[in-house]
């Protein structure tokens, strides 16, 4: 790719960066929006971290090589999490939980 093609591309993905975050903060400053809109605005936060994490629960690589317990090891610490997240709603806890969680299912030789 030459430095043409590159300044070319940079400037059509910065011009649509722009105009996709920047329009909607000066087109709704000062307005209220509905609730339903609010309520898919929360959703992202959540949508954002699903997708990050996603690739790393689902292991492709260890279910194509047909290592099942490499695979099954981060959904389980994973189910470990859910559940300690519905009984203590901690966070830090969560954290700390799910690393040793994943640790400890991850040194079991199978």
């Amino acid at each position: 790719m030459s430095f043409a093609e590159f300044g070319v591309l940079y400037a059509i993905l910065m011009a649509t960066m722009v105009l996709s975050r920047c329009v909607p903060l000066f087109v709704l400053r000062g307005r209220e929006l509905s609730a339903q809109v609010v309520a898919v605005l929360d959703l992202i936060p959540v949508a954002a971290f699903a997708a990050l994490v996603a690739n790393d629960l689902c292991q492709p690589a260890a279910w194509a090589a047909g290592d099942i317990w490499q695979a099954l090891v981060p959904l389980i610490a994973a189910g470990g999490v859910v559940v300690l997240a519905k009984r203590t709603g901690s966070l830090i806890v969560c954290a700390i939980a799910g690393l040793v969680f994943y640790l400890v299912l991850g040194a079991v030789p199978l």
